[in-house]
């Protein structure tokens, strides 16, 4: 009787089973491999057995998601799991990954002459430059700068140079804090938690620093500090940064200083390239649109060429705004008679001076010292305020092409790491300074993976691992300390093997040097993924959480682009040397 009701019961759920509605409208989500060729394992990690691999444009039906590995469907009777981070996943045969910025925000430049760089950051070369009220598309976010589509093509802009129009995405910074205003800090600027000398020092600001203002209140100004409200001494800020744009002079000449400069058929550098001009040679200005002039290069051909390579004898402060300057970035910077590495030093400065900028020639600016007398510098030892050109930095983008870079944020997900005075979770801040660090890497071309991408836990074993999966160049461990001593504070640089010791170095100490936090050294760390790591490795320790001071120095967007600034130009020293 018992086996009757067994067998009826089992024939009732195959005949039911065939007369289930379908859902015809579900949704099916596939991934398809982006990379030559992909490793599918057993398990969602690095650390877990590899069943296959498979080739890049191969597509397969997800079953699960779990962290950044994606469970597959590979066979009726097998699955497997791939790193999220190369495939592409999409729904119904539409692409849904990297499309995150589905609503675009529109925004538009506030300033005139706003550089355009090809990376997030000071040191990557100027690609164009946009007016007051141009409008752009802004395409991702990243701590002080902001990619946008322009006219021009894609780029990067510093955030605070830009109003954003679109409320329905808005940016880190509150739509309503909007700035009244801008200044230059003109000395060593304490930050205080409220608008009196009794208010607690929170941070400094280097002389030089442009700062955006909120409101006023008696001798203080508003501003903004590890992302809260701070008040700074009205008497150390100077009012105002921009200039308009000087109109060039259609009757004046021009000469060109480069040994070999492209002649384009538009006034960006993503136009094309229609001719050349040779140093020495002269032309008539016929028009300049932002820093870019025109001029006819040949008899009846005219074309744009970038005007900060033409030197005008020496009257050329009249396309200078009545601001350009330049501000000094390390201590004991030679001023020169001469525009050379061999001429005479007429005097040095340091970090945060500034002088006015008379011309341009070549790689150095004409400056105007104190006494009256000019000398010159070195572009790349300076910034510049106001709309004055600009000379590119160029080497750094160069040494870092093609190399593969490993980023390891430490901790994430069920693991914490340090626990700040007032709350700041370590696994979030080494994200948050990967993120940074990776935009820059990528944008000199780079070849970077992180080891995580958002908040999830991954192994120790799991990250070494990824090293030498990638076959990296170099694998960077980001990190933030913690001491039951409170004053404790500094930063430190760790390496393993001996063979390590070198990238520990150039990294450690270009990130110290950006931060000019307190110097604890580098030194042999018994830490996991140095000790077993067998490619170049470096694990820094880029501050004290439990010191409050540098806590909430350390949450600061100014600190985080230092720090991303140091660790990118130690990687270029590195690879260089």
């Amino acid at each position: 009787m018992l086996r009757k009701f067994i067998l009826f019961l089992v024939c009732f759920v195959l005949i039911f089973a065939v007369f289930l509605p379908k859902d015809i409208g579900a949704a099916t989500e596939s991934v398809t491999i982006s990379e030559d060729t992909v490793n599918i394992r057993n398990g969602p990690g690095l650390s877990y057995q590899l069943v296959k691999q498979v080739k890049k444009d191969e597509t397969f039906t997800i079953i699960k998601e779990k962290d950044d590995w994606i469970q597959i469907q590979l066979s009726a009777t097998k699955t497997g799991w791939v790193a999220n981070w190369v495939v592409t996943k999409s729904t119904n045969g539409e692409t849904t990954t990297k499309s995150s910025n589905s609503k675009k925000i529109t925004a538009e430049a506030n300033t005139d002459q706003l550089r355009v760089r090809s990376g997030p950051g000071t040191s990557f070369r100027i690609i164009g430059y946009l007016n007051k009220g141009q409008a752009v598309t802004v395409l991702d976010e990243n701590e002080n700068w902001l990619k946008v589509s322009a006219t021009l093509g894609e780029g990067w802009v510093a955030r605070e140079y830009i109003d954003l129009k679109n409320t329905s995405n808005p940016s880190k910074e509150e739509s309503t804090n909007d700035s009244i205003g801008k200044g230059i800090v003109i000395d060593t600027l304490n930050i205080r938690n409220e608008p009196s000398t009794t208010g607690t020092v929170i941070g400094k600001l280097a002389k030089g620093t442009t700062v955006s203002i909120y409101s006023k209140k008696d001798t203080w100004l508003e501003i903004r500090y590890a992302d809260q409200k701070a008040w700074v001494s009205a008497d150390f800020v100077q009012m105002g940064t921009q200039s308009q744009p000087a109109k060039a002079d259609t009757e004046s000449i021009g000469t060109v200083t480069a040994s070999n400069l492209s002649v384009r058929s538009g006034s960006s550098l993503n136009s094309k390239i229609i001719g050349s001009v040779s140093k020495g040679q002269k032309f008539t200005i016929l028009e300049e649109v932002n820093n870019w002039v025109k001029i006819e290069y040949q008899p009846g051909k005219t074309g744009w060429a970038a005007g900060w390579y033409f030197n005008r004898d020496k009257t050329g402060p009249s396309q200078l705004a009545k601001d350009s300057k330049v501000t000094i970035l390390h201590n004991g910077t030679n001023i020169r008679k001469d525009p050379n590495t061999q001429s005479n030093v007429l005097q040095r400065a340091n970090e945060g001076d500034s002088f006015l900028i008379k011309s341009v020639e070549q790689d150095w600016y004409e400056i105007t010292l104190p006494n009256g007398t000019n000398g010159y510098i070195a572009g790349w030892l300076v910034t510049t305020n106001g709309s004055g050109p600009e000379i590119d930095k160029q080497g750094s983008e160069g040494y870092l092409r093609y190399k593969t870079i490993v980023i390891d944020p430490g901790h994430g997900g069920i693991d914490n790491g340090a626990t700040g005075s007032s709350g700041t979770l370590e696994k979030e801040l080494t994200l948050r300074t990967a993120q940074l660090l990776s935009d820059k890497l990528k944008a000199s071309g780079a070849n970077v993976f992180l080891t995580r991408s958002n908040d999830s836990f991954l192994p120790l074993p799991s990250r070494v691992r990824m090293a030498s999966v990638h076959q990296s160049d170099a694998f960077i461990s980001l990190h933030y300390d913690s001491n039951l001593d409170r004053s404790v504070r500094g930063m430190t640089g760790y390496y393993y093997h001996s063979f390590q010791k070198d990238l520990a170095e150039s990294v450690y100490y270009s990130t110290n040097a950006q931060t000019k936090l307190k110097s604890r050294g580098v030194r042999s760390g018994d830490y996991h993924v140095v000790r077993e790591n067998q490619r170049q490795a470096v694990l820094m320790e880029l501050g004290y959480l439990s010191n409050p001071a540098e806590e909430m120095t350390m949450r600061s967007s100014q600190f985080q682009e230092s720090v991303a600034t140091g660790i990118y130009n130690g990687l270029a020293k590195y690879f260089k040397e």
